[in-house]
């Protein structure tokens, strides 16, 4: 793939995948991330996915995909919930820098989830705009409960399907890019421990993709 081609969906969802395989492995190429690159894509940016995740420390996005400068349109909020902001800046993502990959990446031992659920329990809400955060993902933590998902994956699971939903409900040029086949949607689900992002759901390219080992 060179700067001026444009992969489909389902390539540049195997490109994410195979960086994360490397990154598993303990092999990372850290592509992308020197100074010819920086000079390259000085004057224009071409990422080829969009990756809305949680803003936790732990999900460096470059790193754990093995990508480099480019490579990746960012955009990061506690829990990641969805805002006005959010929505516009993977708006700009997919419709300007015409990227065909968004990507949902939840992560395990997330504290938003965590408050969440504590408030759902009857626990204390997080004071500040944090209780806007925790009001945001209880909803998920919710619904899950209502059909017998308590399993902190399971929770983790719902919140990252609730997640892609809404922005395919509230965006309409991403809800369309995806009808006609320009972009796909996928959620994934990082595992703290082994640096794993397992595929949780997926639309605009085929739903059986398998999940990482």
């Amino acid at each position: 793939m060179t700067e001026t081609t444009t992969p489909q969906p389902r390539e540049a969802f195997d490109l994410l995948m195979a960086g994360n395989q490397r990154f598993i492995e303990g092999a990372p190429e850290h592509p992308h991330q020197d100074a010819t690159r920086r000079a390259v894509i000085a004057p224009a940016q071409k990422p080829f996915a969009v990756l809305f995740g949680c803003s936790d420390s732990r999900l460096a996005a470059e790193i754990i995909f093995d990508q480099g400068l480019g490579d990746l349109f960012v955009v990061r909020t506690a829990g990641h919930v969805v805002g006005a902001e959010t929505l516009g800046s993977i708006e700009y993502g997919v419709s300007v820098l015409d990227c065909p990959l968004v990507v949902v990446l939840g992560h395990d031992s997330c504290g938003a989830i965590a408050a969440a659920c504590a408030a759902a329990d009857g626990g204390r809400v997080p004071g500040g705009f944090v209780r806007d955060v925790v009001e945001r993902v209880t909803p998920s933590v919710l619904a899950a409960r209502a059909v017998g998902r308590d399993r902190p994956e399971e929770i983790l699971a719902e919140h990252i399907e609730r997640t892609t939903d809404l922005l395919l409900e509230r965006s309409r040029v991403l809800a369309d890019r995806v009808a006609d086949g320009r972009t796909a949607v996928v959620g994934l689900s990082y595992r703290l421990t082994d640096g794993s992002a397992q595929i949780v759901t997926a639309q605009g390219i085929d739903a059986a993709v398998p999940a990482t080992s």
